[in-house]
């Protein structure tokens, strides 16, 4: 397996910058609703394409991935998804990738997409809850399913877009900055527990301190006798090395591409519940309702190669990651059962907290666990399944998977009826 390759992507940034090649990207073929806009029907052939843009000015466009470089361990959710839409364009759409938040920062970046600065974006509603509760609610609710590095990933990012779509508290906070969501909500990867020295015993957390991602993963370090410590995540690194915070709960992608296991290599993992995950989201700016509707449409019919990308960042990241924390003599534990319970547990009264508060709608939970089992069995159907566990994952998958089966079935379900038209 090869370390570190850009087919391991990192889910996160988006961001496209619009500059027509001849003119502003508004005049190329008239708006959406024109003669000339370039409209086509979803699922059309590569000719139809070609022949619905063909009068269109070329546009180009900027995005903003949030990895660091093209040659970084998060490269593919970015370099997929352009590929896709200038292919699918032929060409008319160009995508200019601009690496490492270089456009705008997560803290600016939805400011940036709303007035104009910024196109197209992968950014972290997580991290700024005040404005995004309903956002943040659904990746709270997500605690709990399936923690598996493999099945488990798709399908709780495949539940993250679903119910994002069905909740119009979701989607409003977006749509009320000027903002059109693709995929409002996205779940990344789950959340491990990373530790400069080994044990995954309960007690083994009582007094430790550990880096968090979120308030409610605060929380639940409180819970079980941990002390949580909030910290930019560039930070984290240092904070292990200096024994500063003895564990972070991480993702194991941005984990690898830190270099955290090389002072932190002792990696926890749960096989019955899973901890909450802080929610991004894959949006496009102020500026996407100006473009021709057949570019629109292109964009949006992306969704199915952007998933892709973004599995081959989480998924094909996870089992380099675990290949990582081995190399550099680190003990990959699953946490005891009772342990898991008492986890399980708290997630199940942060559920009841989020489904008395309403802000993300009614029987929120149902929703995710409805969606859940007819995900998980949609998954099944396609050939996706476990074959070891976390601590082999590395050995047993399969790098060359091809993830567009389970994105496509995501956008003829999900995504489609909210297509441009």
């Amino acid at each position: 397996m090869n370390r570190l390759a850009p087919a391991v992507a990192g889910a996160s940034a988006l961001a496209f910058a619009l500059t027509a090649c001849a003119g502003s990207a508004g005049t190329g073929g008239g708006g959406g609703g024109s003669e000339d806009s370039g409209a086509f029907d979803a699922g059309a052939s590569q000719e139809e394409v070609d022949a619905a843009l063909a009068d269109l000015d070329p546009v180009e466009i900027t995005y903003q991935p949030s990895a660091a470089s093209q040659e970084s361990v998060q490269s593919p959710s970015g370099t997929v998804l352009a590929e896709a839409i200038e292919e699918r364009s032929g060409g008319k759409i160009s995508v200019d990738l601009v690496w490492g938040q270089a456009v705008a920062g997560y803290s600016e970046v939805h400011d940036a997409l709303g007035d104009g600065r910024v196109d197209l974006a992968y950014t972290l509603p997580v991290y700024d809850p005040a404005q995004f509760p309903a956002v943040n609610a659904l990746g709270d609710a997500l605690g709990g399913l399936d923690p598996s590095p493999y099945v488990g990933e798709m399908v709780t990012n495949a539940v993250a877009t679903d119910v994002a779509w069905q909740t119009p508290e979701i989607v409003e906070e977006y749509e009320d900055l000027g903002i059109q969501p693709i995929a409002p909500t996205v779940a990344s990867g789950g959340y491990y527990s990373i530790c400069n020295t080994p044990g995954v015993e309960e007690e083994d957390y009582d007094g430790r301190q550990i880096r968090i991602a979120s308030k409610t993963q605060g929380e639940l370090m409180s819970s079980i006798g941990a002390s949580p410590v909030s910290m930019e995540y560039t930070e984290t690194f240092e904070a292990l090395q200096r024994n500063t915070v003895d564990c972070t709960l991480g993702q194991l992608v941005p984990s690898a591409e830190a270099g955290i296991f090389e002072v932190a290599p002792h990696v926890g993992y749960m096989t019955e519940t899973s901890i909450s995950r802080s929610p991004g989201a894959l949006l496009a700016g102020s500026k996407f309702a100006d473009l021709p509707l057949g570019y629109q449409q292109v964009i949006f019919d992306a969704y199915t190669d952007y998933f892709h990308g973004q599995m081959m960042t989480t998924i094909n990241g996870n089992a380099v990651a675990i290949g990582m924390a081995k190399e550099a003599g680190g003990e990959i534990e699953q946490f005891p059962e009772e342990f898991q319970e008492d986890i399980a547990e708290f997630s199940e009264d942060k559920r009841a907290e989020l489904a008395e508060s309403g802000v993300a709608g009614g029987e929120l939970q149902t929703r995710v666990e409805e969606s859940a089992q007819k995900w998980a069995d949609r998954a099944e159907e396609l050939g996706f399944t476990d074959e070891g566990t976390t601590e082999d994952f590395d050995e047993w998958f399969d790098e060359d998977t091809d993830f567009r089966p389970l994105g496509q079935a995501i956008f003829d379900e999900v995504i489609l009826p909210h297509r441009p038209s």
